[in-house]
């Protein structure tokens, strides 16, 4: 009797073991908890997880995991649900390719059901790492590479699949439970494109990471699924990607594991990861104007990408996925920042002025792939002059690796959003040894992390 893909993909993910992970997996890794932990400090400050907060703590839960930054400790799902949403609703957190959010999906899912069973850093790190392979291989299969080509927001498809194969590694599920897990977690899939710019955005991240989790819970009593949910008629794979799909995808063998090749792009703005393009190029153009005031025209150019072509957007959330936001804010502020996005910026005086004089060009002739995509701007002066900048590919993008320096300028700016400075530098030290981190070393961490609140 052949092996049915589910299983084929299951078993693949098994033999991603502390024995078989290479070094530059688990560095990878490493910081991407740190990168995903201080994003989603961060995120604590926004409303959306604000709200969320509220609402599971009016609803209680087992007291297992940490609402980090919040003060209060729920069952592993809630705490998952409400760690996820805030990795995810500054949207700092690192791009994949396809594109994907597999870290908030998957981190939150594996720090709350690690702190439920009393696991030690260097077995979530295997965790997180075979829960991204899932979402990668599965990304790969849906061959969606470019954004303009989804229906559904890929990690509320992939990332609910992703953090049961990550949370269910923790819990030791042997085959036959892990696809049951995958099963059940399949039919918790799927979040809408259309929500994009809104609060609810970022359930998508935290309900994958939450669903994924809970579903791997059941598993593991014994509660059945399909096991063969993948490639089933009318399953998960006819349900989302139909005659797009490839499933040689999901069984690869020998090729490096996806955290580490093509890895991942680390987000130096907290904005939607094509409006990086945008902002950089802005910024070299600005770096020629001497001021604000002199500008009269401001054209874009840049691929076929209709959802981030956000002319007027009404709120802080939109205004991340607008093109001629993320243009006009650079060339006003000189700067992008966790500030940049907020409601009030995004409705000033000098920001709907500058709005009106932006257009975008959106051109066949551009890739739409992101790590193929380029930008073009061209500032016209009052005084005629024209000024343009390109940007083909932002730092911390595939190719293009930012040094721990660079990239700890964006964690403490993140951690200091809610932490004194010796208790960032604290933080950084001890989540940048993570897999060293026994139980009773990474208990204290979250106790810390949950307890220190600011003001909301």
């Amino acid at each position: 009797m052949s092996i049915g893909v589910t299983e084929q993909f299951c078993r693949a993910l098994a033999d991603i073991t502390a024995d078989t992970i290479p070094t530059d997996a688990l560095a990878a890794a490493r910081r991407l908890v740190l990168d995903g932990f201080a994003v989603g400090v961060a995120g604590t400050r926004e409303r959306a997880p604000r709200i969320l907060a509220d609402h599971l703590r009016e609803m209680g839960g087992a007291d297992q995991a940490t609402a980090i930054n919040f003060g209060f400790r729920t069952s592993a799902v809630s705490a998952a649900y409400l760690n996820g949403a805030a990795m995810h609703v500054l949207d700092y957190e690192p791009m994949w390719n396809p594109p994907n959010h597999a870290t908030s999906t998957t981190l939150a899912a594996v720090l709350a059901a690690g702190e439920m069973l009393g696991a030690d850093g260097h077995q979530m790190l295997v965790a997180l790492i075979r829960g991204v392979e899932a979402q990668g291989r599965l990304r790969v299969a849906s061959r969606q590479y470019e954004p303009r080509s989804l229906t559904f927001h890929p990690p509320g498809v992939t990332g609910v699949i992703g953090s049961a194969i990550a949370t269910g590694c923790l819990f030791g599920l042997d085959l036959a439970e892990t696809r049951n897990a995958v099963g059940l977690a399949a039919s918790r899939a799927g979040s809408l494109i259309g929500n994009i710019g809104t609060m609810a955005k970022s359930t998508h991240c935290g309900m994958a990471a939450a669903m994924g989790l809970d579903a791997a819970l059941m598993a593991r009593r014994g509660f059945t699924a399909n096991p063969d949910i993948i490639e089933a008629p009318n399953g998960f794979a006819a349900g989302f990607f139909a005659a797009n799909w490839n499933p040689d995808a999901l069984v690869v063998s020998g090729a490096p594991l996806r955290i580490v090749k093509p890895g991942y792009a680390v987000k130096m703005f907290p904005s939607q990861y094509a409006t990086h393009f945008v902002i950089l190029a802005a910024l070299d153009a600005r770096a020629q104007i001497p001021s604000p005031r002199a500008i009269n025209f401001v054209e874009i150019v840049g691929p076929i990408m209709p959802y981030v072509d956000r002319p007027r957007p009404t709120s802080g959330l939109d205004a991340k996925f607008s093109f001629q936001f993320a243009a006009a804010c650079a060339l006003l502020d000189n700067a992008i920042g966790i500030d940049s996005f907020s409601d009030q910026r995004c409705a000033s005086a000098d920001m709907l002025s500058m709005l009106a004089k932006v257009r975008f060009v959106q051109s066949s002739e551009i890739p739409a792939s992101l790590d193929n995509m380029w930008v073009e701007i061209a500032v016209e002066l009052e005084s005629g002059e024209r000024i343009t900048a390109k940007c083909a590919k932002p730092a911390g993008a595939w190719g293009a690796p930012i040094s721990d320096e660079q990239h700890g300028i964006k964690v403490r700016n993140c951690l200091r959003t809610v932490f004194s400075e010796p208790q960032t530098e604290d933080l950084i030290e001890t989540m940048s040894c993570f897999e060293t981190l026994d139980p009773a070393a990474f208990r204290i961490l979250m106790h810390r992390s949950g307890n220190f609140r600011t003001s909301h």
